[in-house]
């Protein structure tokens, strides 16, 4: 043992009492109020800590305390503190209970002096990784964090790797901290090595015909690596849900002569068929019974089926589809699908029968689209004759193509607190062509989200509609425009705002027009999953005059791993002597 280091225990076993039997009842960390990470760490390093409620003998308790100040300040290096003041405090009550508090006081934080951080080779010219160079921390003048610069050198290294620099290494990788001149100095060089190409992709898999999944392969053969390409086919194999495992792996110690790097796809089939189940209950629907089946893989094209039965006392919704992949332009399907829907209820006596024929397709990760012709027949009666008794019914045949463009732009789809989402959609028919009408109809909605503080929201939303037609008449329900309801005017009841039948039945038609928006702020307690909001919807669904219709309400919030949950209470403005209407949503509400 060095000669100081023993003189300086000799002289504190001098100094310290000899301790009797005790128990650490708790200690008490001042100094670090507003630095909690700091707080944590040195917690976590004392000895005293873990001792808490167990009773400690002389020796054990000398040692305890007698390592707390190294213990301390060895748990502030990483934070930059080299040089802190620290000290130990003891007391104890009648009951041989004990008290330990340790006084910090940081001090002056090691700042980096010099950086020396670059990268030798050939990614020394790559501009992307010139990009993260530039972003390293902590700087030249900044506290030299420990986590701080491991992230740093860490994620330069991944993106080394990332952008096929696979024999990258370290040249220098070295801090050297100077106490007296709280100052440090980084060496920190990699040599990047040549960066490698995208070699040939093989797929493992046992049921699906060769060259079906080699479409999803955006790539060409010899192009630079990059990881992004390979994620890429990963959220591809993913969305066609065929697959219960996907393993990706560049196996660059196989590479090539020149430098390409074979990819490995090991794909494990998920089961066939999916089956849902569940009850439903509506005020207006009544009680009811959900059931489908979805057919994940029907051959060993890949085509898909999908069959759902919504069944409810007055309203009855059956939908049947067919895909198969359309993956040589896009990421996408051919879709047919039929579908057939009854309501009787006491707003409407309406039944029809819809078959579609669509193209999907991903234009970016943000943009996706949908290209449809649509063929409906719908019959809808409001009253009855007042002389047979019998209902009056009025039918619409139309024939029409249909474009639907969906685009999500925000940084995180579960829970956004930046970006926009929107939803443009456009179709129109012409009379004598399969069409009882001609028409045009538009509609877009919009919503963004901004965050507020480390957890607030503040949310923004707005939707338009509009039909040309001279014929409004033969447009049947299911393409006009109501207003109302938890994703339109809260305050009112879905399809109460909008045109509606002469008294005393009173019942909503549907508009030409509509026009909505709504504003939003979200506060979350303590950062944490539970909130609440506050909000003011308005707008209208109207045939000729805008009349606006207000609504304004609370509610709760929880962010579960599934999405927020959503739970409001609103009222309308129109009538003052109206009923309170609740909302239950879950969902990131894009």
């Amino acid at each position: 043992m060095r000669p100081r280091l023993l003189l300086a225990l000799l002289l504190c076993l001098v100094a310290c009492p000899a301790w009797a039997r005790g128990t650490i009842d708790r200690v008490e960390i001042r100094g670090l109020e507003d630095h909690e990470a700091m707080e944590h760490n040195v917690r976590l390093a004392l000895g005293l800590t873990a001792s808490i409620g167990q009773v400690q003998g002389e020796s054990r308790l000398e040692f305890l305390l007698l390592s707390a100040e190294r213990e301390a300040r060895q748990a502030l290096e990483p934070f930059g503190y080299y040089s802190p003041d620290i000290a130990i405090d003891s007391t104890r009550d009648a009951d041989n209970r004990i008290v330990v508090t340790v006084n910090v006081g940081l001090g002056e934080p090691v700042r980096v002096r010099d950086a020396n951080v670059a990268i030798a080779g050939p990614g020394g010219e790559d501009p992307y990784l010139g990009e993260d160079l530039a972003k390293f921390r902590p700087a030249v003048g900044e506290a030299f964090d420990h986590t701080t610069y491991e992230a740093s050198r860490d994620a330069i290294t991944r993106r080394l790797a990332e952008r096929g620099y696979f024999d990258a290494d370290f040249l220098e990788r070295e801090v050297r901290v100077t106490r007296a001149d709280h100052a440090a100095d980084i060496d920190l060089v990699w040599d990047s090595g040549f960066r490698y190409d995208m070699g040939p992709t093989t797929f493992h898999q046992d049921y699906f015909r060769p060259g079906l999944l080699e479409k999803l392969v955006t790539w060409e053969e010899g192009s630079y690596f990059h990881q992004g390409k390979l994620d890429r086919l990963r959220t591809s194999l993913v969305k066609l849900d065929y697959f219960s495992a996907i393993d990706i792996q560049p196996r660059p110690d196989d590479a090539t002569d020149d430098l390409r790097v074979p990819i490995d796809v090991t794909l494990v089939r998920a089961k066939r068929n999916v089956y849902t189940a569940g009850l439903s209950y509506g005020t207006e629907s009544g009680m009811g019974v959900r059931f489908g089946v979805e057919r994940r893989y029907v051959n060993d094209r890949g085509h898909k089926l999908l069959w759902d039965l919504d069944w409810a006392q007055n309203r009855k919704n059956l939908l049947l589809q067919y895909r198969i992949p359309a993956f040589a332009w896009l990421d996408g399907w051919y879709t047919g699908a039929l579908g057939a829907y009854d309501e009787q209820t006491d707003y409407i006596d309406l039944r029809n029968i819809k078959l579609i024929a669509s193209r999907s397709g991903e234009i970016t990760e943000r943009l996706t689209a949908v290209a449809s012709l649509n063929a409906l027949r719908e019959r809808w009666s409001y009253d009855m004759d007042v002389d047979t008794g019998q209902r009056l019914y009025t039918y619409s045949t139309l024939l029409y193509p249909e474009v639907t463009a969906n685009y999500i732009g925000v940084d995180d789809r579960l829970f956004p607190r930046k970006g926009i989402s929107g939803s443009v959609s456009l179709r129109g028919g012409i009379g004598g062509a399969g069409s009882d009408t001609s028409f045009l109809q538009g509609w877009a909605s919009a919503t963004w989200f901004q965050g507020v503080g480390a957890a607030d929201r503040f949310i923004v939303r707005g939707e338009a509609g509009a039909t040309w037609t001279d014929d409004l008449i033969a447009m049947p329900p299911s393409l006009r425009f109501f207003a109302g309801g938890d994703r339109s005017i809260r305050g009112y009841a879905w399809r109460e705002v909008g045109p509606r039948t002469p008294p005393p039945d009173n019942f909503a038609t549907g508009a030409r027009y509509v026009l909505t928006g709504s504003v939003e702020y979200e506060h979350y307690f303590n950062a944490g999953p539970w909130g609440m909001a506050a909000f003011i919807d308005g707008g209208d669904a109207f045939d000729d005059k805008f009349d606006l219709h207000l609504g304004v309400g609370v509610g709760a919030r929880w962010r579960s791993p599934v999405g927020a949950v959503r739970i409001d209470i609103a009222h309308g403005l129109d009538d003052p002597d109206s009923g309170f209407q609740l909302y239950l949503s879950l969902g990131a509400n894009l």
